[in-house]
């Protein structure tokens, strides 16, 4: 079944290959995209947070910390979390969710949706994660059922279905796509009203 594929690889960071040297917003991104991880509750290894430091300093980041999240011993790994999260803060890079737990649930719904969207998360990784992590606790809210209904499939496939894992992934893509378009649409319809003030969604409240 696909589902050994998305256990746990929550959020495979697509970073440059060996032929494509990082630039400074490579790094820069990593770190974002690291530091969202960790805020949204995922678990990110010492061992990722001192490589992330290692291609920051290659690709010419400049923090006063950078150097030491990068030059950490493995006996040192325990301290790779605080320099991680002090290097975020020389870099302006801290990442805070929102403090309601259920407003936190649903803007890493968006943040996944959009991974999934942008090809940088796998979707079969993505959904599962939307649908065991996010959809669960916030009961199955109707905005997410097609993309957890979209995990079910990728989670269930049988080459005996007659269709493929790409179709199937092509399909996760475009319910991320259409999940965020409808983000959009009602922020620009309900975000300023005449009144000036903001009307949040039901499930923002």
């Amino acid at each position: 079944m696909a589902a050994a594929a998305a256990d746990v690889q929550a959020f495979p960071f697509q970073i440059p290959t060996e032929k494509t040297l990082m630039t400074s917003d490579d790094a820069l991104d990593q770190f974002r995209h690291i530091a969202r991880e960790r805020a949204f509750g995922r678990h990110v290894g010492s061992d990722r947070l001192i490589q992330a430091g290692l291609d920051a300093l290659t690709a010419g980041v400049e923090s006063p910390s950078v150097a030491m999240l990068a030059g950490l011993l493995r006996s040192e790994e325990p301290d790779a979390p605080e320099l991680f999260d002090q290097v975020l803060e020389e870099l302006g890079l801290l990442f805070h969710p929102p403090a309601d737990r259920r407003a936190a649930k649903w803007a890493m719904a968006y943040w996944t949706a959009g991974q999934i969207a942008d090809g940088s998360l796998d979707p079969t990784a993505g959904t599962h994660l939307i649908w065991a992590d996010i959809a669960h606790d916030l009961g199955y809210p109707e905005e997410l059922e097609p993309l957890v209904h979209c995990a079910h499939n990728l989670d269930g496939w049988e080459e005996s279905w007659g269709v493929s894992v790409e179709e199937l992934n092509g399909e996760a893509v475009e319910a991320a796509k259409q999940f965020l378009r409808g983000h959009l649409i009602w922020h620009h319809s309900h975000l300023e009203k005449p009144s000036g003030k903001a009307t949040l969604p039901l499930h923002d409240r």
